[in-house]
């Protein structure tokens, strides 16, 4: 073979071999106590952000939590379960504004609203339920004298989630 053929391929191989060295050690994992401190992780213990000695950490909270929206049937109970306790430990009286939810924290505020007819009632979640069919809230015959689906038993609605700021008001329906 010619000499400076050779010597080329030579010089193409050892480009190569030191390339191919560079690119493992970029990729090389290094172990915790060699990781220099400007790109070491931080604890979850340790606060993040600058701090100033004797100051209190700012934290900044979002204006609006976003909550789901649910959409499914809804039942009304009452007359069997006035007086008895709800598993918030109120009482249960059909005549307020409440209702049962399987997974809305106990103590939140819902807007929920018939669909067939439009009309919407705030409810204060007092209870868990419902746990017949494939309903998802079970609401107080006032809340559901509300929304018109007193006769109908069972309608599709909305549930909305409220905020603090939505409030469920202490009124009750005779």
């Amino acid at each position: 073979m010619n000499p400076k053929v050779l010597s080329s391929h030579l010089h193409l191989e050892i480009f190569a071999l030191m390339i191919a060295l560079f690119a493992a050690q970029g990729c090389a994992l290094t172990s915790p106590s060699s990781v220099s401190p400007a790109i070491e992780t931080i604890s979850p213990q340790q606060p993040l952000g600058p701090q100033t000695k004797g100051a209190e950490a700012s934290v900044i909270k979002p204006a609006v939590t976003l909550k789901p929206v649910n959409f499914g049937q809804a039942s009304w109970y009452g007359p069997g379960f006035t007086g008895k306790k709800t598993a918030s430990g109120e009482i249960f009286d059909d005549r307020k504004f409440t209702a049962a939810h399987k997974t809305l924290p106990l103590g939140s505020a819902a807007k929920v609203t018939n669909l067939s007819n439009g009309k919407s009632v705030k409810v204060a979640i007092n209870d868990r339920g419902p746990y017949a069919g494939n309903r998802i809230i079970d609401l107080s015959r006032a809340a559901a004298h509300a929304i018109g689906m007193i006769d109908d038993g069972v309608v599709q609605v909305r549930i909305d989630p409220l905020t603090d700021e939505g409030g469920v008001g202490t009124d009750t329906f005779d």
